[in-house]
């Protein structure tokens, strides 16, 4: 998976901008694009997911859902389990 298919959904912008980083990596010619998020960003991307595939590229599927815990550490050096996935998202046919 190359870098620059993946498009990182966090929790500052709104599920637009991330469809629209998504029809544009397909525009350019990408087969697949990742969406991956961690935590409260779960929901953006699979938000992001279903209005591209819904309402902007018809013939787009949702190949694979992947979920994970990460642990990352925290400033204090403790460490805290978060949600992770990643969504693969390509064209049929």
């Amino acid at each position: 998976m190359a870098d620059d298919n993946v498009v990182y959904v966090g929790s500052k912008k709104g599920s637009m901008d991330y469809v629209l980083a998504v029809v544009t990596q397909f525009n350019k010619g990408s087969d697949e694009v990742f969406l991956k998020a961690r935590g409260g960003a779960i929901s953006r991307a699979v938000d992001t997911a279903e209005i591209t595939k819904n309402r902007f590229l018809k013939d787009l599927e949702i190949l694979d859902i992947e979920t994970e815990t990460e642990e990352l550490e925290n400033e204090d050096g403790s460490t805290s389990n978060v949600s992770s996935i990643s969504i693969r998202l390509g064209k049929s046919g």
